[in-house]
């Protein structure tokens, strides 16, 4: 990139013509400050005020800065590359703008601009707080890639419904999306602008356009996470299952040496109600990304997944795409529950199929969106009670953990110590007041010895808590002692 001599360039007189004086930094903060400022003026002939306001100047360039009150033009002297094509979209419109700045050394350093329409001045878009949207879109983008001599810079685009928002976007969020988004969004433009075709193709481009912007669309970068923490988190959510907790922490550690999600996601195989959805949640939230849940029990047909093509009036997204447009980023747990029911599928293809292409990392491709999806930062958690219905090529997609069934010994320390507890704590049950022996609680393990899991503990804790609460409100009791001969009875 080219380095501009600006040591000696005075500031300018209003409407003077500027030539090109900045250069590009890169840079992946998420807030803007005076420290890490959006862009820096120049301010040797005059330390600008902390609020001014003006427009941005040479809309070839966009390289100057025009003060209405002082009525001179500062040059800018450095960008962050991510705010290159909205600076210059705010010259050629000549929107009116105030910064927000402090004078250091080096310059004007500007960390917020916002818009002003005032005395009939253009506005930026037709869209209500456009600016502070595109802001803080670039903000949480990572810095572009290079642009090559040959291509054009043309932007990205947001889930703003009318055409004229989406192509402002477009315009001013610069190549903070990948390439092929960016492509697929210009040609998705141009149908839904077109009077050459149907008003259905149309309604179909505009709308696809309006679901992908919507996306922050993310790279595949992983800021550290604390084990102990993480530790913390899986103590909280899960009693037990230490050899399953060592796994996740080791994964955690994984991803804290690469930065990347690991090659393989995590499949968990056990009975049902040994709480293999709790240990997918507890995972999302170590990660602190967003969850979306596939129940591959009710998916028969792989067009739910992939979604529906254009052709049909009534054709949308599939599960996966409204995933990522629910979620509002690229990077996401999916929860995939019963895999082990993923291979029965009675339409035209098989379910499991397409969940290959999801799994494999090398993109997914939706029939309504016509377009690649990233899945880079897609981290899987598959769940199955039966091993033997895995296919082998969705089996070789995961690392497997086996979920054991509690013993006796815990399910009692289960019962006693959290399922209980919780069922008092949300009927507002003092603990006193609703008590169990130790006899009542081996009692109620043992009314359910022949069934997995401890879904049937935490419904016995319900009827115990609610019999409870009901002796209290409509008997007078003070306080309910449950025993062994009390649970029998009760739970029949």
């Amino acid at each position: 990139m080219p380095v501009f001599d600006f040591s000696n360039t005075p500031s300018k007189k209003a409407g003077e013509e500027a030539v090109c004086t900045y250069t590009t930094f890169d840079s992946n903060e998420t807030e803007a400050s005076p420290q890490k400022p959006m862009l820096i003026l120049d301010n040797k002939s005059c330390q600008w005020k902390h609020h001014s306001w003006g427009v941005f100047t040479s809309p070839g360039k966009g390289t100057a800065f025009e003060f209405k009150e002082e009525e001179t033009a500062a040059d800018i002297l450095q960008i962050d590359a991510r705010f290159v094509s909205l600076i210059r979209w705010l010259g050629e419109n000549h929107i009116q703008v105030r910064l927000s700045g402090e004078n250091q050394p080096r310059g004007y350093a500007v960390y917020r601009i916002r818009e002003m329409a005032f005395g009939g001045g253009t506005k930026l878009s037709a869209e209500d707080g456009f600016l502070q949207f595109m802001i803080e879109r670039l903000l949480s983008s990572h810095a572009p890639a290079p642009e090559s001599e040959e291509e054009e810079e043309t932007g990205d685009e947001m889930k703003l419904t009318s055409l004229q928002s989406i192509t402002d976007f477009m315009t001013c969020a610069g190549r903070t999306l990948p390439d092929n988004i960016r492509l697929w969004a210009r040609r998705n433009l141009a149908v839904a602008r077109s009077r050459e075709v149907s008003p259905e193709e149309r309604r179909h481009a505009q709308r696809a356009l309006s679901i992908m912007m919507n996306i922050q669309w993310k790279n595949n970068y992983f800021e550290a996470i604390d084990p102990r923490e993480a530790r913390r988190i899986l103590d909280e959510e899960l009693y037990g299952m230490e050899k399953v907790k060592q796994r996740i922490i080791e994964t955690i550690i994984q991803i804290n040496r690469t930065h990347t999600l690991p090659a393989y996601g995590l499949l968990l195989i056990g009975p049902a109600g040994t709480g293999k959805s709790q240990i997918a949640y507890a995972v999302a939230r170590i990660l602190k990304l967003p969850w979306t849940t596939l129940d591959m029990s009710s998916i028969s047909d792989p067009e739910q997944l992939t979604g529906s093509s254009r052709i049909y009036s009534n054709a949308k997204p599939g599960i996966i795409m409204d995933a990522f447009s629910m979620a509002g980023e690229s990077n996401l747990v999916f929860i995939i529950n019963e895999l082990d029911k993923a291979s029965s599928g009675k339409g035209s293809g098989n379910p499991a199929d397409v969940l290959l292409t999801l799994l494999d990392n090398l993109g997914f491709t939706d029939n309504y969106m016509e377009c690649m999806i990233p899945t880079v930062g897609v981290y899987p958690i598959a769940t199955a009670n039966n091993r033997e219905q895995i296919s082998a090529p969705l089996m070789s997609r995961f690392a497997v953990i086996d979920i054991p069934d509690y013993t006796e010994e815990e399910k009692q320390v289960i019962f006693s110590k959290f399922a209980l507890p919780k069922v008092l704590r949300r009927m507002g049950i003092r603990e006193h007041e609703c008590r169990i022996t130790p006899e009542g609680v081996s009692a109620v393990v043992k009314k359910y010895a022949d069934t997995t899991g401890i879904r049937d503990l935490e419904q016995a804790a319900e009827h115990i808590a609610a019999n409870a609460l009901y002796q209290i409100e409509a008997d007078g009791a003070d306080q309910v002692v449950f025993d062994a001969e009390m649970v029998e009875r009760l739970l029949g």
